[in-house]
């Protein structure tokens, strides 16, 4: 129990129970009436707060946070006594409501501690990892950032902030405010559309304020925005403010589909102006908000080519409209993030595991669990990429013609026949756009550009990859349903015959021509079709994009199959002995309990079954993902008996570790170490040291230990991806000081293989967590490093080797890893001579790695 539970008990309290005070009133007759004393009421507190404090030692922390209530709300100046109680008791009450999915009481429980305590930046940080944890990053950002006002030196409350910042402002806006570019086109369109007699705009999805402020600069005579985030809303409204707009430019905090004429607006305006598109043109409902748009809020579009029809009395949008353009391409690394590339894991055979792929797919029924396209930026993708077709113009828009925003989702699908330029295994379509802001003026998103855009990437999914080959033809499908572009490759033309690539691999291999079947064999071949897809959509499976690709990493599973190998003999032959030593039979009592609580879907614990005389336990908890593991187990002959799903044998995911009975203890524990995003795991400290606890004499942890390894680089692309830079105003306007308050410095989700950057060091060893022996860990370390060239040190990027034993590792930074890594941004790079040496200083608190960069006067070696 906390020990600051009893602080109030020590509290000196007089006859009635209240403190003693001997303190004058500072007002004469109207405080001495406020301290006429109510003997009910204090005894009530008294009472009361007995009854907390017994509560709080048989651990019923409901009725105690109940009882602290009514103390503190009669009694206000027990607040500083009764805090750290308070605090603790709330703490463990709303785990309980959490474990039990009681969510509305568990915020009510918060909200009434910050009525007593509304600068406890404890409570605040705690509420504000719970609105994360649900998914409202909006208010949790909120909550963190209180808590830093009223605390600026609070490391869990500024972790937290940095690590909802990378949700809430993403760094695709530092990069948009970068692209200087990008920036000055739509200043000059929205210039030119004012000039001409737009005078009343409506910026849609406004962001920090940008583009408004450019049409209010231009001469706008009204200008209104909307904003649905509310972390941006009031980022907009602090730069408009801080602009001396903030009386010429009216925000509203809502979607435009929720805008109305006259409540929101006065009147319809004259000229839109938005970039609501992402990677793949549609996805942020750009179509959607047009059309509402055009019917609600725009002046109605000028009719034919009348060039003296007054501006201001008709609507446009800016961008006036875009072009799609895609390709076919192959890619090992989108390969392997989106279907299944072996047929082997650690030593066993995943034939039997069914149908998996990603949830990205453009499935003729898709549900709510797809999406019909990933990203990425294929000049940064690892290993690169090879075109397949030359790039093929898949649609065209128009953002001021309604009538064809309307009948975008009810097109005929459209059917592209694509030449094959090269040899290669088709792997994706990836998809680019250019953005016709003006008759004159564009921006392209392709993949040869210096753009802050990614692409749009629509996997192929099916189990083995075709081959395309020169003179072969790729048809593919092109829609809009739903308002989303979706692009499916269905078939291949070859040598006259049609080879459907939208079907299963034993219908689709030899490539029919035309049937000329007669109906009876038509018949059963559509039934015989059918039973077949009724069987594989009960085995098919979903697995993330990032568990899939850890399933595709060999290497990963081969070194557990490896650790594992060596210590269950070992624990075998320690087991003999001692049966051998008292004499007792074997009967089978003997096994060795291993557990696995990596994070998703993982079959480590099917490897460790599958070694014998082990009872292995699997994290695995969705029903479909545990259909797949006990088809393997059955189909590499591991008996059913020696594999349970763990999560099926705890009451909440809080209790993973503990024994496995009340007289067995593990044999071996394997922790989920490193988030997929390049970070160590939250908590991943406070787990070892209770797997610790629960190992059984010889027994592991994996891994045992991790070393991270980390290097000096110069790289602007970092920079421009963490922060607005430079001193100049972005198009003349102040805000960078307002976006920049969500710098985070580390950097996530880095491929360091393709990374624009120059080293300037050899790698090192920046930090060591032990997870066996406690003793041997540290906080904070001091190292020293050479460099090897002159240049600007940006950013430290950072990888880990995971050691299973002394012996067997793993890389974050190998070419199969299913790992990104992680990169810490200087606040301001330190310019180096080759030679200087150069002083790191590390930390790790709880989770999070922060470094700090020096010269060091004194040469000397790196310091261990």
């Amino acid at each position: 129990m906390d020990p600051s539970v009893h602080t109030v008990a020590r509290c000196k309290v007089n006859k009635q129970g209240m403190p003693n005070t001997s303190a004058r009133p500072k007002h004469g007759r109207r405080t001495r009436r406020r301290r006429r004393e109510d003997p009910a009421r204090n005894e009530l507190v008294s009472s009361s707060l007995e009854s907390a404090q017994q509560c709080l030692f048989n651990q019923d922390y409901g009725t105690a946070f109940v009882h602290y209530l009514l103390v503190l709300n009669l009694a206000p100046m027990f607040k500083d006594f009764a805090r750290e109680s308070f605090r603790f008791t709330l703490f463990k009450w709303t785990e309980e409501l959490d474990s039990v999915g009681r969510i509305q009481d568990l915020f009510d429980c918060y909200e009434q501690a910050l009525e007593l305590f509304p600068a406890d930046e404890v409570i605040l940080n705690s509420m504000g990892e719970h609105l994360f944890r649900m998914g409202f990053r909006d208010e949790a950002a909120g909550h963190f950032h209180k808590a830093l006002k009223l605390r600026p030196d609070y490391p869990e409350a500024r972790e937290n902030f940095y690590r909802v910042a990378n949700w809430l402002v993403e760094r695709w806006h530092f990069l948009m405010l970068n692209d200087h570019g990008r920036n000055r086109k739509y200043q000059q369109a929205i210039q030119k559309a004012v000039q001409s007699g737009c005078n009343t705009v409506l910026d849609i999805g406004t962001g920090t304020g940008i583009l408004g402020m450019c049409a209010k600069k231009a001469g706008a005579a009204e200008v209104y925005a909307c904003e649905l985030s509310k972390t941006m809303y009031e980022l907009a409204c602090e730069v408009v403010s801080a602009n001396g707009m903030d009386g010429s430019i009216k925000i509203l905090h809502m979607k435009s589909l929720e805008m109305e004429v006259p409540k929101d607006i006065p009147h319809r305006v004259s000229l839109v102006v938005t970039e609501t598109v992402d990677a793949g043109l549609f996805g942020e409902g750009i179509i959607e908000s047009l059309i509402h748009a055009w019917h609600h809020l725009l002046l109605p579009p000028r009719r034919g080519e009348n060039e003296f029809q007054d501006q201001s009395a008709t609507g446009r949008v800016i961008p006036a409209g875009a072009t799609v353009f895609g390709m076919a391409l192959e890619s090992i690394e989108i390969r392997r993030h989106h279907r299944l590339c072996v047929s082997e894991v650690g030593g066993l055979s995943i034939a039997a595991a069914g149908e998996l792929c990603s949830p990205v797919s453009c499935s003729p029924e898709p549900d709510d669990s797809m999406e019909p396209y990933t990203t990425e930026r294929l000049s940064r993708v690892p290993g690169g990429y090879k075109a397949l077709t030359e790039p093929f113009t898949a649609l065209n828009i128009d953002f001021n013609n309604v009538q064809e925003l309307e009948g975008l989702s009810s097109r005929e699908v459209q059917q592209i026949r694509l030449p094959v330029t090269q040899e290669g295994e088709l792997d994706a379509l990836a998809v680019w756009f250019q953005l016709h802001l003006d008759e004159e003026s564009s921006l392209s998103t392709g993949p040869q550009e210096d753009t802050c855009w990614e692409q749009a990437i629509y996997p192929v999914h099916s189990t083995d990859g075709f081959v395309l080959k020169p003179r072969d033809e790729l048809i593919v499908e092109v829609s809009c349903r739903d308002a989303f572009l979706r692009l499916c490759s269905v078939a291949v033309l070859r040598d006259g015959h049609e080879i459907r690539l939208d079907k299963r691999p034993d219908t689709r291999g030899s490539g029919n021509p035309i049937s000329n079947q007669n109906p009876e064999a038509e018949l059963c071949s559509a039934l015989a079709s059918l039973q077949t897809d009724q069987k594989q959509t009960k085995d098919f499976c979903m697995l993330e994009c990032a568990e899939m690709a850890l399933l595709n990493n060999e290497d990963y599973h081969q070194s557990f199959c490896s650790a594992l190998g060596k210590l269950i003999p070992q624990l075998r032959a320690k087991c003999q002995n001692k049966e051998r030593g008292s004499g007792d039979s074997t009967d089978g009592s003997d096994l060795l309990y291993v557990l696995d609580v990596s994070e998703g879907f993982s079959l480590l614990s099917l490897i460790a079954a599958s070694h014998g005389h082990v009872k292995a336990y699997s994290s695995v908890e969705k029903k479909k993902q545990q259909e797949v593991v006990k088809r393997l187990a059955r189909s590499n002959n591991v008996p059913e008996q020696h594999l349970e799903f763990w999560l099926n044998h705890t009451e909440d995911e809080h209790g993973m570790l503990k024994r496995p009975s009340r007289e067995k203890l593990w044999s071996a524990i394997i922790l989920d170490c490193v988030e997929t995003c390049g970070l160590i795991r939250q908590k991943l400290m406070e787990k070892a040291s209770l797997a610790r606890c629960l190992l059984e004499d010889g027994g592991s942890i994996f891994p045992a230990k991790i070393v991270v390894h980390g290097m000096l680089v110069e790289s602007d692309t970092l920079l421009l991806e963490s922060a607005v830079q430079g001193q100049e105003p972005t198009l003349g306007f102040n805000i960078a000081p307002f976006i920049n308050q969500f710098t985070v410095p580390v950097h996530v989700f880095l491929d360091f293989s393709t990374l624009e950057c120059r080293h300037l060091s050899e790698f090192v060893e920046l930090f060591v967590l032990d997870l066996m022996e406690s003793t041997a860990n540290y906080t904070n370390r001091e190292v020293k490093v050479q460099a090897t060239s002159a240049g600007r040190i940006t950013a430290v990027p950072f990888w880990y080797h995971i050691y299973l034993d002394q012996e067997i590792s793993v890389s974050t930074l190998s070419q199969n890893s299913h790992w990104k890594q992680a990169a810490v941004v200087l606040p301001q790079p330190v310019e180096v001579q080759a030679g200087d040496w150069v002083r790191l200083a590390v930390k790790l608190h709880k989770s999070a790695i922060s470094i700090s960069a020096h010269i060091e006067n004194t040469p000397g070696p790196m310091e261990q």
